[in-house]
């Protein structure tokens, strides 16, 4: 396992359903990060596929133009979830007390994840999932920068570095036979660490890491 007991600590171990429990309005990463973001999913996400927005919330920054056949969300807070105008349908459920998705066999042509994997704290059960619901073929990318809520994360990401969060996070893909070696973007932040704390615009590092399921 990816993980050893201690690094799965929270600083908050309450209920994440309670942290959670008001909406947050707000993005979490600057303009830069979102526009990066959603140039990937345009490069990546094809036309009137199936997409699950894993640990979603009021936006998922998918490219407008492209019509998918179906957008499924999830997250931890309805009010975010029904304000999201690309979702067909969402459900809220906490991954962290069961991380069974109420959801079928291959039948989904992607899963994304955006700004959370820090607070998985049974991901290899989490990524279990995820190759038993996308399609041969589907792709999986699960982006982050260098934000997070410092209490709600886990032991192993809060002490950790960028670079150790990627390979943490190659390590919860690389754990599950049947997805493909790992592919990463990793784009650093030139401004001084300072300014990237306080949101300077072009100052959020863009990270991804990307898997697909084995045809």
């Amino acid at each position: 396992m990816p993980l050893k007991p201690d690094e799965r600590t929270k600083l908050d171990s309450t209920d994440d359903k309670l942290f959670y429990e008001y909406p947050r309005f707000v993005t979490h990463v600057d303009e830069g990060f979102i526009q990066q973001l959603t140039d990937l999913y345009r490069e990546r996400l094809k036309p009137n596929t199936r997409i699950l927005d894993m640990m979603s919330s009021w936006v998922s920054h998918l490219p407008q133009e492209i019509p998918f056949a179906h957008v499924e969300g999830h997250g931890l807070n309805a009010e975010e979830l029904a304000r999201n105008p690309q979702f067909n349908h969402y459900f809220v459920q906490n991954l962290n007390e069961n991380p069974q998705l109420p959801l079928k066999d291959q039948d989904f042509d992607a899963v994304l994840n955006c700004v959370s994997v820090q607070y998985l704290q049974y991901p290899e059960a989490v990524f279990s999932e995820i190759h038993r619901i996308l399609k041969p073929g589907g792709v999986a990318i699960f982006s982050f920068s260098n934000r997070m809520f410092f209490q709600k994360a886990i032991q192993a990401w809060r002490e950790g570095t960028e670079a150790s969060r990627v390979e943490l996070v190659k390590s919860y893909f690389s754990a599950v036979p049947g997805l493909t070696p790992p592919e990463v973007i990793a784009r650093q932040s030139s401004l001084p660490n300072f300014l990237q704390w306080m949101g300077v615009a072009g100052g959020d590092p863009f990270y991804a890491v990307i898997a697909y399921r084995s045809p």
